[in-house]
């Protein structure tokens, strides 16, 4: 078994909370020069220290695995493309990196991608065109990396959510009474239908809360939820949503309806009871639909959430993906990277799913760095109930680390250990390192193109390089 080194986490644990190394290794039961030893990585974390911090402190093992370092180390190589072609810095380096000093490794990431936004702006006054236009992050992309770099879990608003329904009496089949009765007799606010197009509108001087008849029962809780966490939770949203940005500002404003979301999302399915059902199910998707009453999409992005420690649910990766491969939603709790440079791969079973609506599929996707998943995806479709009104259509995506997937009913009948069973996909075509897909949409970044009048390959955009795949490897066509 190799050894664990993992002192710069074990130091931002401990700096996390506030504590000296004397306290801290109190906590634990060792010498402060031992941990001193740890956290200058010239002892290794052993297990019973690694079971001691995760009783103590219910910190995940995985926190302190090279696993947890797979999406870092996805960023930095999107972020310093042009210094791993240049050869100033390796692979290694960046593993290494991720792993000793992850906070440095993040301003990095945002460094090179500062740079980037840069580099296009400059480039579009040069053209002649509106360097400002088009190349800043939009308020809805900060947003979903708000909840990125926390994993997909607000641990305060969960905790202040499930307090609420356990006061109020949430029940599977009791949600929207149990909303009704909270925001009248706490609010004063009552329910009227709303006879226009929005789906619901809230009228501060009536105390009126507007819902279109159209709304599902669910979709009618979800939004009754949402109004209830901006009256009662409103410092809480607004605290949050300060940590990252500006008061004021268009993102802080969508932070705290995205917060709002999430509080809403965590009333109507409370952590433990929905934690329970989900491990009885072995997250069975349709089981919990149909226990809570809710959609497709609102069940899969509640599961992504189940991370609050010493009683984690299963790390999962959620999307939701049109046709067109626009990405408009992606959270995840585990390592899985999304690609910000290009659309996503056509070979993952989310694009499948558009070919049977309605039905689940399945697949064992293994990425570029060897790391397999298990991924499940449906296809979905929202009407406002009119006939020959356009409606919406979207593949819903859930995905875990293959280690955990015997924990999921889906995983049944599948052979988990067999490596060649899985499909190789990629982050998107611009980063993908998978230079013999034939599949590929884009030429690699960084990478030389080998243009040869007089042969072709089957890869459509073949490069030059000692890890060039060969002509047969390629394909000839």
């Amino acid at each position: 078994m190799s050894k664990t080194y993992a002192g710069a986490r074990l130091r931002r644990l401990r700096e996390e909370r506030g504590m000296s190394q004397a306290e801290f290794a109190r906590s634990l039961g060792l010498s402060p020069s031992y941990l001193n030893q740890m956290e200058h990585d010239s002892r290794p974390l052993t297990v019973p220290v690694l079971l001691r911090l995760t009783e103590t402190y219910g910190v995940d093992p995985g926190f302190f695995s090279a696993r947890d370092t797979t999406r870092l180390v996805a960023d930095l190589r999107e972020a310093l493309t042009g210094e791993i072609t240049a050869a100033r810095v390796t692979q290694s380096d960046l593993a290494d990196l991720a792993s000793r000093m992850p906070a440095v490794a993040q301003v990095l990431v945002e460094l090179g991608r500062r740079n980037q936004l840069l580099s296009e702006r400059l480039a579009g006054v040069t053209d002649g065109r509106d360097g400002d236009r088009g190349t800043a992050p939009s308020p809805h992309e900060e947003i979903r990396d708000f909840f990125y770099r926390r994993q997909n879990y607000l641990h305060d608003t969960d905790l202040a959510a499930e307090h609420l329904a356990d006061e109020i009496g949430v029940r599977p089949g009791e949600v929207i009474g149990a909303l009704t009765a909270r925001l009248a007799r706490s609010h004063g606010v009552h329910l009227a239908a709303e006879p226009g197009e929005r789906l619901h509108r809230y009228d501060r001087r009536t105390r009126t809360l507007h819902l279109s008849p159209r709304l599902r029962p669910g979709q009618r809780a979800f939004r009754m939820a949402t109004q209830l966490a901006l009256l009662e939770y409103d410092e809480g949203l607004g605290r949050l949503a300060e940590e990252d940005f500006e008061p004021g500002s268009p993102a802080h404003a969508l932070a705290r309806i995205g917060i709002a979301n999430y509080f809403a999302a965590a009333l109507i399915l409370p952590y433990t009871a929905f934690h329970t059902a989900a491990e009885e199910f072995r997250y069975d998707i349709e089981r919990l639909t149909d226990r809570y009453g809710l959609g497709y999409e609102t069940v899969c992005h509640r599961l992504s959430t189940l991370q609050r420690p010493r009683l984690r649910g299963v790390p999962f990766s959620f999307v939701r993906v049109d046709r067109a491969g626009n990405m408009s939603k992606r959270q995840s709790a585990t390592a899985f990277h999304f690609s910000r440079a290009g659309g996503t791969c056509p070979l993952w079973n989310v694009y499948e799913s558009f070919a049977a609506p309605g039905r689940i599929h399945v697949q064992i996707a293994e990425m570029p760095d060897g790391q397999r998943y298990l991924w499940t995806a449906r296809a979905i479709t929202r009407h406002r109930g009119g006939w020959g009104e356009p409606g919406k259509t979207y593949a819903i995506g859930l995905g875990c680390e293959i280690r955990h997937a015997h924990r999921l009913v889906y995983s049944d009948g599948l052979d988990l250990d067999n490596a060649s069973a899985a499909t190789s996909i990629g982050m998107g075509c611009r980063v993908c390192e998978r230079l013999g897909c034939p599949q590929r949409a884009a030429p690699p970044l960084g990478r030389a193109l080998r243009i040869d009048p007089d042969s072709s390959t089957f890869v459509p955009y073949p490069v030059t390089g000692p890890d060039a795949p060969s002509d047969r490897e390629a394909g000839r066509a």
